[in-house]
């Protein structure tokens, strides 16, 4: 199995109404229950957007450096996303096409990469894992 990252940019989705945006959320909810049950749901969360951004962090002399808000440069935000431990990309697609259907707003897929194993031969790897 493999883990897929199912996401949307809020900018992607067009203005709704609150009825409109609690009738999608009970589409989205109604695949996710659907996710579930096939065993291929991990997590997921929605209702993002700029206002949701907390801060921003950059690495400064090996130190954290926060800013209120969004990155300035970013244009796009994320909106939602949904990770689904699925068996391959056919999987995937199927069920991005299925939040894609009932939330009427474009995904995208992203497939995660296997895990990067620490070298083992290096003596010090278990000190840098902890």
């Amino acid at each position: 199995m493999t883990q897929y990252l199912i996401s949307f940019n809020d900018e992607w989705v067009p203005e709704h109404s609150l009825e409109q945006l609690r009738a999608k959320a009970a589409s989205g909810r109604a695949v996710i229950k659907e996710m579930e049950e096939a065993g291929v749901f991990v997590f997921g969360d929605g209702g993002l957007d700029a206002s949701s951004t907390l801060c921003s962090v950059t690495a400064v002399d090996g130190e954290p450096v926060f800013t209120d808000g969004p990155f300035v440069e970013s244009k796009e935000h994320l909106g939602g996303f949904t990770v689904i431990d699925a068996s391959d990309d056919a999987a995937a697609r199927y069920w991005a096409g299925r939040l894609a259907v009932a939330l009427d707003w474009p995904q995208e897929v992203h497939r995660f990469p296997p895990p990067v194993e620490p070298d083992v031969s290096d003596p010090h790897h278990l000190a840098r894992s902890e």
